[in-house]
């Protein structure tokens, strides 16, 4: 059970670590694309261009906002899903705590139980050496 519960562990932080590294990949690239266009020596570039990059520059920035946007929300939403999840395994942590001191009890109880006392008839003891359930064995048979 516990190496079950590990190996989920590990396969959720393994693709979550994936799904951040393509993030971080997207994020790098689109910064480096960004800056690429903000160093572009637009000075010198004619009325048109300088137009067409100020266009370009609203919509990166209208992108931006939009991404931000959305990671405000997100960001929202794991935030309370964390706190669901903080709420649920509190809310069985009793039931786990009663689990684990049944298990503890009965381990004590096994271990610490006096089997002599516990006399079973000699026919319903499998362990006994004597005669089983049909009475004295016959003795053996010589020809």
């Amino acid at each position: 059970m516990q190496q079950m519960f590990n190996q989920l562990l590990q396969f959720l932080q393994q693709g979550i670590s994936a799904a951040f590294r393509f993030v971080q990949l997207i994020w790098t690239w689109s910064v480096g694309q960004i800056s690429t266009l903000l160093a572009v020596p637009w000075q010198q570039w004619p009325i048109w261009k300088q137009i067409l990059l100020v266009l370009v520059l609203a919509g990166v920035i209208w992108a931006l906002y939009k991404a931000a946007k959305e990671l405000f929300e997100a960001g929202e939403k794991i935030l309370g899903a964390f706190a669901s999840l903080l709420g649920v395994l509190i809310h069985t942590l009793p039931s786990v705590m009663l689990a684990g001191l049944i298990a503890l009890g009965g381990v004590w109880v096994m271990n610490h139980l006096d089997n002599t006392p516990l006399r079973l008839p000699v026919a319903y003891n499998p362990f006994s050496s004597g005669p089983g359930p049909g009475g004295p064995e016959p003795p053996p048979v010589s020809r």
